[in-house]
């Protein structure tokens, strides 16, 4: 077993700050009385600027698939952030690659301890008790409480009522799942060549049909805030048939979720010169026998356009990962293939004001992602929620947060080198240049936010590559 020692300057315990030296000498003194072997350490200093240092360098370094079982150990609560809240979302980002957080002087969990820490600040909680006491009373009566799923509408007594078109679509959908065997894309097609819209007047994707087949709901049960009523509105599935359709969904959830997911280098820059949508990585695992009686497996990679893969409803635009992303460098590189240079309107300083805007964007973005962690960590410590529910929910806002902060550190990155045209002319070269001289050598995540920085979007269409530069 091996430990990873994660140390922050002016990080505070029981109200007092504590040096990296007290620091590393709590994780080494854990690591001698839980007999862990030291994997690394790892250390942030106090004016690290949101996204760089110790932090992400030690979530790369515990996402390799050679780490084995490994533990972080932490001084106290403090290391994680100035604020329970600020702990909490990276406690999440270490859950969500499978990393366990403990208390150097006592192995307790971090989670725990920050859930009954703030459990004990009682009126600190973010949201109001009142006001989630008063929703649970209406919950408990099976008053509906925000937007009622499909099929249903809000009707008197604010009980759930039919509707009955739509419910007519959910059990169709329940059938050709359970009955005919169908998958989630096929269906998600079916509706779509029948012309049947989704309540907005959409197409239907992979992920709305997943979501019915997986709302009980449809069983007459409404469920919020930990309280169950059954019985409170019409049922729209059998017990038993959704009991099935849920082991169904979950031995194929099952099968593969084992995998190590390899992400793809070009994600949300590519779209599909046929109909449109962005193109998305898809990964097959494909079997055979050889003559000789010898079984075989291969991944293949590939970037596919996405309403093909949702709706089935685009020609097969298909394109091998490595194939694609090889006619990318040559674009960029000099001499190669012709792109085009993105032109925007107005002047430099419209340009610095919407860079500006972008930012603040983010950054209510990221409020707004940490009001939601913590309203998470504020139900489990008031017991409305198991921890491991409030881990399960967290794990996408954890991922939200992540994206969030690249989204910013490359705004303010853009917004620091957009000073005037010709600056920003000459930064966007030099980093392309660089992409194409450094490409198998930067590490993944560099080479992306570079991509990222200097193309907009990339048009794809059988051998066509059109490439759209930022400017």
């Amino acid at each position: 077993m091996r430990a990873v020692g994660y140390f922050v300057e002016g990080a505070r315990k029981d109200g007092q700050k504590r040096s990296i030296g007290e620091q590393n000498r709590a994780f080494l003194d854990f690591c001698s009385r839980q007999g862990y072997e030291v994997a690394g350490t790892f250390l942030d200093t106090a004016d690290e600027p949101p996204g760089s240092g110790g932090f992400p360098q030690m979530l790369h370094f515990l996402s390799r698939a050679d780490r084995g079982f490994t533990v972080v150990a932490v001084d106290s609560l403090g290391v994680l952030g100035h604020d329970l809240g600020q702990a909490a979302l990276k406690l999440l980002e270490l859950e969500r690659i499978g990393v366990s957080v403990l208390l150097a002087h006592n192995g307790a969990d971090a989670f725990r301890t920050l859930v009954d820490t703030w459990a004990d600040r009682g009126d600190g909680t973010p949201v109001s008790e009142k006001v989630r006491s008063a929703m649970r009373r209406k919950a408990v009566k099976g008053e509906v409480l925000g937007r009622p799923p499909y099929g249903y509408r809000v009707g008197p007594r604010r009980r759930l009522e039919l509707v009955p078109e739509e419910a007519v679509v959910v059990r169709y959908i329940f059938r050709l799942y359970l009955q005919e065997g169908m998958g989630i894309r096929k269906i998600a097609g079916q509706l779509n060549e029948e012309n049947v819209l989704t309540r907005r007047g959409g197409r239907w994707s992979m992920v709305t049909v997943r979501d019915i087949l997986r709302n009980r709901a449809y069983l007459g049960h409404y469920s919020r805030f930990g309280t169950t009523v059954t019985g409170s509105h019409p049922a729209l599935v059998s017990p038993e048939d959704f009991r099935k359709v849920q082991d169904r969904l979950q031995s194929r959830h099952g099968a593969t979720r084992t995998r190590t997911v390899q992400p793809f280098l070009l994600s949300g820059l590519l779209y599909c010169g046929k109909c449109g949508n962005k193109l998305i990585g898809v990964s097959r695992r494909q079997k055979w026998e050889t003559r000789d009686g010898e079984q075989k497996a291969a991944v293949y990679r590939y970037y596919q356009c996405e309403s093909r893969t949702n709706q089935n409803s685009c020609a097969y635009n298909t394109q091998r990962v490595a194939d694609l992303e090889s006619r990318l460098r040559e674009s960029l590189r000099e001499g190669g293939q012709p792109v085009t240079r993105l032109r925007r309107a107005g002047n430099v300083d419209s340009y610095l004001l919407d860079l500006h805007s972008q930012v603040d964007r983010v950054e209510g973005r990221m409020k707004r992602n940490r009001r939601d962690v913590e309203e998470l960590v504020a139900d489990a410590a008031h017991g409305h929620i198991t921890i491991e529910r409030m881990k399960m929910l967290g794990a996408d806002l954890a991922g939200d947060h992540q994206d969030l902060q690249a989204e910013l550190a490359a705004a303010r990155e853009r917004l620091h080198a957009q000073q005037t045209e010709a600056e920003r002319a000459r930064h966007l070269d030099t980093i392309r240049e660089r992409a194409v001289r450094e490409w198998e050598d930067l590490p993944f995540d560099g080479l992306q936010a570079i991509l990222r920085e200097v193309v907009d979007r990339v048009e794809v269409d059988e051998t066509d590559l059109r490439v759209f530069l930022r400017s």
